[in-house]
């Protein structure tokens, strides 16, 4: 098991959206060679948690990859996939039912997209090492624009588990103000995206 003894941090990676834009199980589709969720899996278990989170809309061939991919990396006792009931809703679903899923002892979170496949490795610990006093809330950042992943501290979770439809936590860091600490990165790979089919290269 990763992550400190001290902080306890799990992982969320959002993986439940329908990827209409797309045309359907985006996170399945290859990616330079191997499953597009590939990716997003490697950079949080890269993170400094205790367990990874996947919350799907219930799609058995997305988990199956997730777990063989947990397997390869021998963690696959530390990764627990999250079925949301309401997924249709939106990201503001998917992120509270995968929020309300966290240990309760755990201080923080980190959020990642399913189809952010190029998350530098060690940008979460990076975040991690953020959190202190009044800050609770870290992002990367990359020439002027905020990334992904977010780490959430646990003063956040309960905003989180409010969430709706699909507005995801956008209001929530715009609010966030002197809590919320941005990370310079020097790789674009935190704002880096597969939205449309061409997206893959």
């Amino acid at each position: 098991m990763a992550g400190s003894e001290s902080t306890r941090l799990e992982a969320i990676i959002l993986a439940a959206g329908a990827g209409r834009r797309f045309g359907g199980r985006k996170l399945t589709a290859l990616f330079e060679g191997r499953p597009l969720i590939a990716g997003a899996l490697d950079a949080a278990f890269a993170a400094p948690v205790r367990e990874v989170i996947l919350a799907t809309d219930g799609d058995p061939a997305l988990a199956a990859i997730a777990r063989d991919h947990a397997r390869s990396l021998d963690r696959l006792s530390d990764l627990r996939v999250v079925v949301v009931a309401d997924a249709a809703e939106g990201m503001g679903a998917s992120l509270a039912a995968a929020a309300a899923a966290l240990p309760e002892n755990a201080d923080g979170a980190f959020v990642f997209l399913g189809d952010m496949p190029r998350i530098p490795a060690e940008v979460p610990a990076t975040l991690a090492a953020t959190l202190a006093g009044d800050v609770d809330l870290a992002a990367p950042r990359f020439q002027g624009r905020r990334g992904h992943p977010v780490l959430f501290g646990r003063g956040h979770f309960a905003a989180l588990r409010a969430l709706r439809g699909d507005v995801g936590a956008q209001n929530l860091l715009a609010g966030a103000g002197a809590r919320l600490v941005l990370v310079d990165s020097p790789d674009a790979g935190v704002l880096f995206d597969v939205d449309r089919r061409e997206d893959l290269g």
